[in-house]
């Protein structure tokens, strides 16, 4: 994925572009979380468009430069904000929403970028406004998957009884390790996401 052809300048495009989609996915979590009755993001000025406190240097900055160095699907995070899940009546539940937040405020930015403001641009405005749709895209579909830390964990405990959740809570601690390996260790072990991203963009008007 280009935009100018240019191996230094379209990383640190991807990276402000990515920049801003984790910030709105991060605040869409702290947004739905107070909601449902949990004020922890905004109590610790989660809740802000300023990208200071919510930028994770690996995640928003280093990775996504090496995945754009690579040719390699842009993605990243920025640090999570803060979810006490014991403030909401239904604690599971409210997790579930509170994650599945993020990956819908990425769609949301997608839709608008492909549907919306794409067929009134044209030359490098058209090729931002692609790029941007394509990572919101690529964020949403990553952060589905079941894997912790990723919002698609936080979903699979409503398909789980008592004993399973405590089962797949155990699996938490290694959820980076398995991201890494799936990334960089295991040869095309993401790559049948492209399936899901390229059909999502399509309907997103993002081809």
């Amino acid at each position: 994925m280009t935009v100018t052809g240019n191996r230094i300048l379209d990383p640190v495009i991807f990276i402000i572009l990515l920049i801003m989609s984790v910030i709105l996915h991060e605040v869409s979590h702290g947004l739905v979380a107070r909601r449902l009755g949990d004020g922890t993001a905004a109590a610790a000025g989660r809740l802000t468009l300023n990208p200071i406190p919510h930028i994770d240097p690996f995640g928003s900055v280093l990775l996504p430069a090496m995945l754009a160095l690579s040719g390699a699907p842009v993605f990243g995070w920025a640090r999570p904000v803060p979810v006490n899940p014991r403030a909401f009546s239904r604690p599971t539940e409210g997790m579930a929403l509170t994650a599945l937040a993020g990956p819908v405020s990425n769609l949301a930015l997608a839709l608008i970028a492909g549907r919306v403001i794409l067929p009134a641009t044209s030359g490098i405005v058209a090729d931002l406004v692609w790029a941007f749709g394509i990572i919101n895209v690529v964020l949403a579909v990553f952060n589905l998957l079941p894997i912790p830390p990723l919002d698609g964990s936080r979903m699979v405990p409503l398909l789980l009884g008592d004993r399973g959740r405590a089962a797949y809570a155990k699996v938490e601690p290694y959820g980076f390790l398995i991201l890494f390996a799936l990334l960089f260790i295991i040869p095309g072990a993401t790559r049948w996401l492209s399936v899901p991203i390229s059909t999502v963009s399509d309907w997103m008007g993002l081809r």
